[in-house]
């Protein structure tokens, strides 16, 4: 079976051919980790998980790098303004470097809860600063750069396919601005090294041929792409909002300073928009992270279930109602899956020699069209009351999808355990829960572990108290709990 992908770049679906035969290498645009990631963000990595479970069945080894972006960022994308790590850290009388690692961790936690596979590559920008001087350098080498007051620019004029990925027009963009220190030559330059404001004390510095700075947005990506994958690759992935700016600077600077084509495949997830049809982020001041969600009751995985339900390419419209609606969904998925006999329920079927069809991974394969899968994939375990023959290649389809592992359908019986995270007050904690334990009770629990962190042993122990008077059990440990039903 053949893996169907739509290329932004040529804006068409393309059949996919990697650069090496059998092996993939994958780039996704991580966090900037000054603030929780929101959930909005959170969808940008969860197709990614899907393209690379699909291609993992496909019979594909993958490499996948996500990269944390920890310094340079800055509060515009005109190159202006603070770094946004800087700013969070002066708000929080903290070091950038403590804010970096808390978001980071947060931002795992919950891929984790997520269901998405974390790769081993993770790769933040503080660590790569000499491969970002060594590729700023070549770029100087070739007659790319120009030095204003306060930095390193690309000249975008002696590119000249820049913008291709966007379709900007070159017309009115090249007229020369200011910015706040210095000046650049055409509208669309963008800096590759910004030196170090000299009235102002910067935590995150370091010495280059030009100055005492830190290195641009954009150029992360390409010197870090570059170590991890080479200086050419199979598919980069992102949010629509990088397509006119970060991920055209990407190739200008990259060909730029390799003289080749930079990655094949462009692949970009639409919006998730609130029922006023606006578009979530931090400059909307309408975020809802995972966090929260969890904190009102819901599960991680049923806002993953509500992803898989849109296609990536496709605003995805967000509600508690339609996430409920996602988890019930979800919830009545595995009970089917567990009265079918479990995860393992296909396979034995398929043993007696039936051809698998081409129905749920036919569908990933199709621009990974995730609705239809899970279409299949219900069709599947419902039609119970079909002809044998027919029932056992129903039963083979299912079962390409659940060996892609999307979703976690082991932990299901009552009593077993599930993980949660803590809210209100408790932090992103992960706790062993039973299946059977009531919403109520998981309440108490979690007031009970954030009076526990605060000191408060006497509301601790009446909280355990109550807790057990209901007939469920609570255990502590270094990390967390356990909270099950008596017996």
């Amino acid at each position: 079976m053949e893996l169907q992908l739509f290329n932004t770049l040529t804006r068409s679906k393309e059949l996919f051919r990697p650069l090496a035969p059998g092996r993939v290498g994958i780039y996704t645009c991580g966090p900037t980790v000054y603030a929780p990631a929101h959930i909005g963000n959170l969808r940008s990595y969860i197709f990614p998980d899907v393209l690379k479970k699909t291609l993992r069945r496909l019979g594909y080894e993958v490499h996948h790098v996500i990269n944390i972006t920890d310094v340079g960022h800055l509060t515009s994308d005109g190159d202006t303004g603070e770094d946004k790590l800087e700013r969070a850290a002066r708000e929080a009388a903290r070091s950038a470097w403590e804010v970096a690692a808390e978001f980071t961790e947060r931002f795992l936690a919950d891929l984790r809860l997520l269901g998405v596979e974390i790769p081993a590559d993770l790769p933040r920008a503080t660590e790569h600063v000499p491969e970002q001087i060594a590729l700023i350098r070549r770029l100087e080498e070739r007659g790319f750069t120009y030095a204003t007051d306060d930095g390193i620019y690309f000249d975008t004029s002696r590119f000249a396919d820049y913008g291709r990925l966007a379709r900007l027009k070159a017309e009115g963009l090249q007229e020369g601005i200011r910015v706040e220190m210095g000046g650049k030559r055409n509208k669309t330059d963008f800096a590759l090294w910004k030196f170090s404001p000299p009235d102002a004390n910067r935590q995150m510095e370091w010495d280059s041929p030009w100055g005492r700075g830190f290195p641009g947005w954009h150029i992360e990506c390409s010197a870090m792409s570059a170590k991890y994958l080479g200086e050419q690759f199979d598919i980069h992935t992102g949010g629509t909002d990088h397509i006119p700016v970060h991920h055209t600077n990407e190739i200008a600077q990259s060909e730029a300073a390799t003289g080749k084509p930079f990655v094949r495949y462009w692949l970009h997830g639409e919006f998730l928009v609130l029922e006023a049809e606006q578009r979530m982020g931090k400059s909307e001041g309408n975020l809802v992270t995972l966090q929260e969600l969890a904190d009102e009751g819901f599960q991680p995985l049923a806002f993953r279930y509500l992803a898989l339900n849109s296609h990536y390419r496709h605003f995805l419209n967000f509600s508690r109602e339609a996430l409920r609606a996602a988890g019930t969904s979800l919830t009545g998925l595995r009970r089917l899956v567990r009265s079918a006999g479990g995860e393992g329920w296909a396979r034995s079927r398929a043993k007696t020699g039936a051809s698998l069809p081409e129905g749920a991974l036919a569908h990933l394969c199709d621009d990974l069209n995730t609705p239809k899968a899970l279409a299949s994939l219900w069709t599947a375990l419902r039609d119970s009351e079909l002809p044998d023959e027919e029932k056992l290649a129903r039963a083979a389809d299912a079962d390409e999808l659940l060996s892609l592992n999307l979703f976690d359908f082991s932990g299901l019986e009552a009593g077993e355990m599930v993980e949660e995270v803590l809210g209100e007050g408790a932090g992103v904690v992960a706790a062993k829960i039973g299946t059977d334990v009531p919403e109520e009770i998981r309440r108490l629990a979690r007031q009970r572990w954030a009076a526990r962190l605060a000191k408060d042993f006497a509301e601790s122990d009446n909280l355990r108290d109550r807790i057990a008077a209901e007939g469920y059990a609570v255990k502590d440990g270094k990390e967390g709990y356990e909270l099950t039903k008596k017996h």
